[in-house]
């Protein structure tokens, strides 16, 4: 059956694709800091709809960057790519359906290498380690960090990256700290982060992170909460998703 999310300026239909929309990825994609000048690299994009949601974000700069977003899966390749040209930014966004780990070497990456390399990476990563395989193997390849290890994308990242580069992500708290000790050792620096709370009553179970080829001052944010102790979303969940959420 079909299934589409509907969003204010764009539609994203993900039947076929292994992870459907989520709060986890509306949430990077409307939280990600952006950088004015481009290229953007959405890495394991699905649907495309955090290629989209930067896309909509970075319309009014200047010179609004090229998106390129990566795929493995050709099923969600494929869809990302009608989801693009659906969409108001379909010239601005690149769908490849590639293997992130071999795309520095293909002639695709060319033309970015030659302008100096990608200004910002985003990605909602496969992060279960060491956990019971999933019976769906694309959804084995969308969920679990076997399949595309912290270490091999931190490494593949820093070798697309400008020298000013940043790299967005969300991840499970305990998942975040394993991927912020290892980034280092690949010239990465954590410069912004914020837990994300479902309700007040509970623990972090999401952390957003920015890092950077630039060592900065390191800044954490005040928890993000998304509903209040009524069930009501958030007014800072609302302010946060205002673009894009029907609803608010």
């Amino acid at each position: 059956m079909q299934t589409a999310f509907q969003c204010k300026q764009f539609r994203v239909a993900d039947s076929d694709c292994a992870m459907k929309v989520g709060t986890d990825s509306l949430l990077l994609g409307a939280w990600s800091p952006l950088p004015e000048q481009g290229p953007y690299l959405d890495i394991g994009t699905g649907s495309g709809l955090l290629a989209l949601m930067i896309a909509q974000r970075s319309a009014a700069f200047v010179s609004a960057p090229q998106v390129d977003a990566i795929e493995i899966d050709p099923d969600a390749a494929r869809q990302a790519q009608q989801n693009t040209l659906a969409s108001p930014w379909s010239t601005r966004i690149r769908v490849l359906e590639r293997n992130i780990l071999t795309y520095p070497a293909s002639a695709d990456h060319a033309a970015v290498a030659s302008c100096g390399g990608y200004s910002l990476f985003i990605s909602n990563p496969p992060y279960f380690v060491e956990s019971l395989a999933s019976p769906d193997p694309k959804r084995q390849q969308a969920r679990h960090s076997d399949s595309l290890p912290f270490t091999e994308l931190l490494a593949v990242c820093a070798a697309l990256a400008s020298d000013t580069a940043t790299f967005c992500l969300i991840l499970p708290v305990t998942s975040a700290e394993l991927l912020l000790a290892q980034a280092p050792s690949f010239g990465w620096h954590i410069t912004l982060q914020q837990a994300v709370k479902a309700t007040p009553a509970k623990d972090a179970s999401r952390l957003l992170l920015q890092l950077s080829r630039q060592a900065t001052a390191h800044r954490e944010l005040e928890p993000l909460l998304i509903r209040d102790h009524r069930q009501d979303y958030s007014p800072e969940y609302r302010q946060l998703l205002r673009d894009f959420y029907l609803r608010f």
